[in-house]
């Protein structure tokens, strides 16, 4: 199931998926969110950058990967799409002068929707990792991250070392796709590795006692431990691609471009920084993590 939602408010609402980058000629129907877009006139598109749907930006992202994206959680209990991946997305729209659309998928549907060009752009803390580059182009750096071996407090001492690990009778987690899913067949073979589509998943599946450890980038990790304080990060798991880049449609050198461009102004102008400590706060708070029902609300 994935869900469009323009940056703003939620409210269903029917809108036209395209499949090719750069082209309008073909559509299907499907439920959305969406909300009117906030971005400035004019804006720094010539209109010389080609987009999925003519004046919007499309952007893919999978909605459980704190402070990235994900939902906080108001008071009365309503959802609203946050992360500083989706801040950044506005940015860079309302840069481009062009309207912000997000579609909210799996973590392996964001890949999936770069790969049939059925969006512009991928945000979902994606590691600029060479196999991808056969189904997506990836813009400069814009978060230095890191990697992290994962657990619970009253496993650290046993579960601190990928010789600790690197056997059958140990449960390995890893979210499905992603770099760490790899990092844990690098690293770990002999493991019990199972990969699941949310990190929710596996954070539950830790804090439930069914999973010893797991892989998980370390801004996520320490993210959850801050609602979760039972979690342990028990060790650096080293990975030659450090940092986050968005994936960009293939074949749009113009709009890689332009995104490049933005993401420099948004670091040069102190946003981006702004945009990384206030979902880390928010992330703090009440949140949910994953896709919303048909309806808008939490599952």
């Amino acid at each position: 199931m994935k869900k469009r939602v323009l940056a703003g408010f939620l409210a269903a609402c029917m809108v036209m998926s395209l499949a090719a980058c750069g082209s309008s000629d073909s559509a299907s129907e499907e439920t959305n969110e969406t909300t009117e877009s906030t971005s400035d006139e004019g804006g720094k598109s010539d209109g010389a950058v080609k987009t999925v749907t003519e004046g919007k930006l499309t952007v893919a992202t999978s909605p459980d990967f704190a402070p990235y994206e994900f939902y906080a959680i108001d008071e009365d209990g309503n959802p609203t799409l946050a992360g500083f991946d989706m801040d950044l997305a506005q940015y860079i729209a309302d840069y481009m002068g062009l309207e912000l659309e997000i579609i909210t998928v799996d973590f392996d549907g964001v890949l999936s929707e770069l790969q049939t060009k059925s969006v512009d752009l991928g945000m979902a803390g994606l590691s600029p990792d060479p196999a991808r580059e056969s189904i997506m182009d990836f813009t400069d750096i814009y978060y230095m991250g890191g990697q992290s071996l994962v657990t619970v407090k009253d496993n650290a001492d046993t579960y601190n070392s990928f010789d600790a690990i690197n056997n059958p009778d140990v449960t390995v987690g890893a979210q499905t796709g992603s770099i760490q899913l790899d990092l844990a067949n690098e690293n770990t073979p002999d493991a019990d590795i199972v990969s699941l589509p949310k990190v929710t998943d596996i954070i539950s599946e830790l804090l439930s006692g069914k999973m010893d450890a797991a892989y998980i980038e370390t801004v996520v990790a320490q993210s959850y431990q801050k609602n979760y304080p039972d979690l342990e990060i028990v060790m650096e798991v080293p990975y030659d691609v450090e940092g986050s880049a968005i994936g960009v449609c293939k074949d749009n050198p113009e709009l890689l471009a332009a995104v490049n461009e933005a993401i420099k102004a948004a670091t040069e102008d102190g946003s981006l920084d702004q945009y990384i400590a206030d979902a880390t706060d928010l992330a703090a708070g009440e949140t949910y993590e994953g896709l919303l029902d048909d309806s808008g609300n939490v599952q």
